[in-house]
This record gives C-alpha cells, structure tokens and sequence, in this order.
C-alpha cells in the first residue's frame, strides 16, 4: 500500500478546479491510497531534475506532480497536463543536511541564472571571507557552493530569494548584510519544525524528512484523512515551523508566553495548543481571549480544528468576565446581578471569585491535588488587554504544573490601558517570539510598523518590547490614502472603492470597513446600505483579518481623540490611539484603503 502525503499547494489549486474535475480528482486518490483497480500509477518524466519526481494521472487533462521515495509519495501539486509536465522537468528536491526537512529548489531557472552570475561577479565576491566549511556547517547545499561563490552583492541575494529554499536563502541573506555565522545559524534554527531529533540526519531518508516538515506535508493513511485535508482550511493542517514547534510541544515546565507583531499567527498557536492540550493533555483546557465576540470566532474555528468530539469538548472558549460571573453563581446559586438594586461591577465579581477559588482550593493544593482546580490547562489570546485582576483569577482557576498556562499576546496592539508584567501577577512565563508576518505584504507591514511608532511598548514582559526584526513573507500593493474635502464626499468614496472591490470578484464576507466612532460606523452603514460588508469599530475587528480593508475618518480630531492634559495620560493615551489605528490597519491581508476628509490625522504623517 502507498503511503501519501499531501503538501500544502495541492487542496489550494484542487479547490479552483470546476466542481466534476474536482470530483475526479478525489476519486482517483481514493483509489490510488486504496491501491484498488484503476488506481493511477506513476509516470515517469523525461528531463526531470530530479529522478524521483513523477506524475499521477487523475482526470482527462490534469496530473498530479508526485516526489516518490520507494512506497511513499508526496502530493505536491494538480495541474493541467502541459502545466504538470513542466513544473515536474523544472524542480528538484532535497534535504537540508543539518536539520533534516524538505527542500525544494528551481533548478530550471538557477541554470539559467548562474551564467548571468559568473559573468557579473567581480573579483572580490561577498561569501569569500566564510570559508566553505562553515557554509556547509549552515547547511548550504554543495551543489549550491559553486553558485553562492559568485555572488558579489546582497542585492543578487535577494534576486536568488524566489529560486532557493528558505532554508539555503535566510541563512545566507544574514550573512550578506553583515550578520554572524551564530545569527545565520540562530535563522536557520527557526525553520526547524519539530524538536531536534537524536542522531545523525539521512539526506537520502526522504519520508524522515517529510515527517521533520508538517509544515509542507501531512500524512493520510485513509479516506477520511484525506477527505480532512483536502477540505480543511489550510490553517487548520499546515503550520509554519515557529508555530508548529511552539503548538505541538510535547510538555512546557513553566508557563508560556508567545509575543508577536500581527499576522505572525498568534492566534492559530493559541488554537492548536488548545486543541494538543485536549487531546494529549490531563484535564479540561480553557481559552480565553479579550471579548465575547472574538471568543464566537474562536469557538468557530475550533470546530474546524478538532474533529474528535471528545476532545472538543473538553475545550471551553470564554472571556476572564464570563469566568468570574460563572465561578461567582455557582457559589452563589444564581447568576449575579449587574444592574439594578444589590448589582456589582465586573471588577467586584472578578474580586470575589479570586477570593472563592482561593478559599476552595487553597494555594498549597496546585500540585498535591490538581484535580480540585476548574481547569488543568489555560491558553490565553489577546493577553495585552487582560488586567492585573483577570490575570490573578486566571492564574488561581489553573494548577502550577505542566502546561499550566500558554499565553499570546502583542503589546503593540494593546486598545485598553492595561500594563502589567506577567511575572508582577505570579506568573513567571519563559518568553518565545514569533518575527514573520506570514498575512501581512512587506507594503502593508512597513506601514503599519511607521504607523504605530516602531518604539517599543510595556506590558506582559519585564521592560519593553519592540518591533525590531519584524519582518513579512511576501511584497504586495501600497496602501492607498484618499483624501476628500467633505464628509459627504469621503462617504461617496467609501462606497465606491466597496463597489469596485465587490465587482472585482472580492467576497463581501472578506470586507471590512473601520471607523474609531460609532457615529462614523452608523454613517458609513447608511452609506454601504444593503452592502453585505463587515462593519465595525477598530476594536470590533480586533482578531479578525479580510482580504481587504477601508479605514474610514482618519481626521484630525478624531484620529486621535483629544487626549488629556496631563502629560502622562496624554502619551498613554496617544499611544493607545495609534495602537488602535494599527490593529484596524493590520487587518488587511492584500489591500489597504485610508481615507479622511480635511485635514488628515496627524498619525498619517510619516
């Protein structure tokens, strides 16, 4: 019997196929993992790059592009036939011979780039002063040796980016713009998806290698494996190595905090740690994040992700005020009021389920009887905007053990005033960071980054964080600023570009229009009428992300409200105000629209 993986390009283009071709398609790699009659077979290809690369088949007009190793094969892409032939004869794979995962190079366009190169080079080239040893040490490939000699500027490092792997081309793109063979060592580290594996690594043994990259492909050993695959979202399957080794972790001895700049997947790790706790973990898990609405999202999703219905179940998606009011009732045997006679406030409840738990519990019975906590693990989202309170509350609702508690945050995108470090409120968290914007095009990010200051922030960690290192995967368009010299004709615009993007093919559901007021959010409404886009506040779209988005009244007086007079206040607040702006802006995936009418915001002076 075969044993199939599928890498992350094939449900993609499977999904753009016409529904009958699709449908074939399906069919046929049942058959083919069943090894039943009429299975298609692989077929060799002429001038290929690599001997182990064939095609499969599926339908009249389209074929799989497969790398086979003995019985195991490694569903990369369906295309059309001239398509499929091409793309098979243009790449060759290998395995990084240092930490073991998949390669996949260009190697029809690198033949014909390396003839360019040999001609440009100069006489002093840039890798000359790192002798070949040490590149190797790095992982360099030694067929790519002779053409990382020629190289002579960093701008020909970044012309070889789209050819090479990350692995080959992060590697040396440290080291051509000056950095340590230790930095370039430290990058290379950060495409390890899984723990280091004892013992040396096989570049031969390409199953071992498929199994070290869950990040392109994913085994199946089913129909209803592959059926998960090919209909899941991407998210739900293939993870990018930094998330993947941060959610799949096998234990954590100490809490955990993940900071990262937005679009670096927070979410997703907070959502697949959830989902490992459930499934190999000692008890209920709770996941908490900053609103009742994200926590809906939330649930959503984790009902893509976990398909065991046990497991499920053992996940409970709350907010730290829907804790206190339940820890609260059921002490109390109703549901607390919070508004009329003998009602408390969100704080005074949060105060008295602390002192429940405590009284319940004990602060002594963590690791002698765990079981006598509500929850044995804790995953916490959004962690910027949980107050020092909250924080205690979910500190004495979980156990001090393993895999306590795994928190997510960014304290760039903070939109309250909260400013707490983790370890001020007992919970001494070891710190991981996540510096790859894998939803953000550089364009969008740049902006982003200007936009919010680019100085560090406070909260959740001792000291400040910053952005520095925070980079994107991928270019993309600059985002757009309009300027109107009315409200009415800004309002005009606004339904416009929603127009021209709706009529481009965009779904509706992958819209979103933001304004800092609920004023301008109600005229931004009438304006779109009938309209099926999101429309929200900037914290309303906090989580959330669409192909596109329209950040609408970015005027001065607005955008920032006028802030206190006190000096403090006033940077507290004009710094929350831009972080408010950004998190509306981050939101974006491919496009960004900023519009205002008179004098813009003065956030918009970069």
């Amino acid at each position: 019997m075969p044993r199939l993986a599928i890498g992350p390009d094939f449900p993609r283009e499977l999904s753009a196929l016409d529904h009958p071709v699709r449908r074939d398609v399906v069919v046929a790699l049942r058959r083919f993992l069943l090894n039943a009659a009429g299975a298609p077979h692989p077929e060799r290809v002429r001038g290929a790059r690599d001997a182990r690369v064939a095609t499969l088949r599926l339908t009249e007009g389209h074929r799989a592009i497969v790398v086979r190793q003995r019985d195991v094969y490694w569903l990369r892409n369906v295309l059309p036939d001239p398509e499929a032939w091409s793309d098979a004869r243009r790449h060759r794979f290998g395995v990084n011979p240092v930490i073991g995962v998949i390669e996949e190079w260009d190697a029809e366009t690198l033949e014909m780039v390396e003839p360019a190169l040999r001609r440009s080079a100069g006489a002093a080239r840039l890798f000359d002063p790192i002798c070949d040893g040490d590149l190797l040490a790095l992982g360099i490939d030694v067929r790519a040796l002779p053409l990382v000699r020629l190289i002579t500027t960093e701008a020909d490092v970044e012309a070889l980016e789209p050819l090479l792997p990350p692995t080959q081309h992060l590697p040396l793109a440290v080291l051509a713009r000056g950095g340590t063979l230790t930095e370039a060592w430290q990058e290379l580290d950060g495409c390890r998806a899984v723990a280091e594996e004892p013992g040396p690594i096989d570049p031969d043994d390409f199953h071992a290698a498929m199994r070290r990259s869950p990040d392109r492909a994913v085994f199946v050993a089913d129909k209803i494996q592959l059926d998960r695959v090919l209909q899941a979202p991407d998210w739900c399957t293939f993870l990018h190595p930094p998330q993947h080794r941060l959610a799949r972790a096998p234990r954590y001895d100490h809490p955990v905090l993940v900071v990262g700049g937005a679009g670096t997947g927070k979410t997703l790790v907070a959502l697949h740690r959830a989902a490992h706790l459930a499934e190999r973990g000692a008890g209920p898990v709770l996941l908490v994040t900053f609103s009742q609405g994200l926590g809906e999202d939330l649930a959503a999703r984790l009902d893509l992700l976990v398909q065991d219905e046990v497991a499920r179940k053992r996940i409970e998606v709350g907010n730290p005020e829907r804790l206190a009011m339940r820890i609260v009732a059921d002490a109390e045997g109703k549901r607390p009021a919070l508004v009329g006679p003998g009602a408390r406030t969100l704080a005074e409840l949060t105060d008295e389920a602390l002192r429940l738990l405590s009284r319940t519990t004990g602060d002594l019975l963590d690791d002698v009887d765990p079981a006598r906590k509500p929850y044995r693990h804790i995953v916490v989202d959004e962690a910027q905007d949980i107050s020092p309170a909250q924080w205690r509350l979910l500190r004495a609702a979980v156990p001090r053990a393993a895999d306590d508690m795994f928190i997510v945050g960014d304290p760039h995108q903070r939109v309250t005033d909260t400013r707490i470090a983790l370890g001020a409120v007992g919970i001494p968290a070891v710190q991981h960071t996540l510096k790859v914007s894998y939803r953000l095009p550089q364009e969008i990010l740049s902006f982003g980054v200007r936009l919010r200051g680019g100085g560090p922030a406070d909260g959740l960690v001792k000291g400040y964080a910053a952005l520095y290192g925070f980079r994107a995967t991928h270019n993309g368009e600059r985002p757009v600023i309009r300027a109107y010299d009315t409200p009415e004709a800004e309002l005009a615009g606004l339904a416009h570009t929603v127009d021209a993007w709706l009529e481009e093919g965009v779904p509706a559901e992958q819209i979103a229009v933001t304004a800092r007021t609920r004023a301008l959010v109600s005229a931004a409404k009438r304006a779109l009428g009938e309209r099926a886009v999101r429309v929200a506040t900037f914290q309303g779209l906090k989580g959330l992300e669409f192909e596109r988005v329209a950040v609408f009244g970015v005027t001065e007086g607005v955008v920032p409200e006028p802030p206190p007079a006190d000096p403090a206040a006033r940077a507290r607040a004009l710094q929350r105000e831009r972080s408010m702006l950004f998190v509306a802006c981050t939101r974006a995936r491919t496009l960004l629209y900023i519009s205002h009418s008179g004098r813009g915001s003065p956030f918009l002076s970069l």
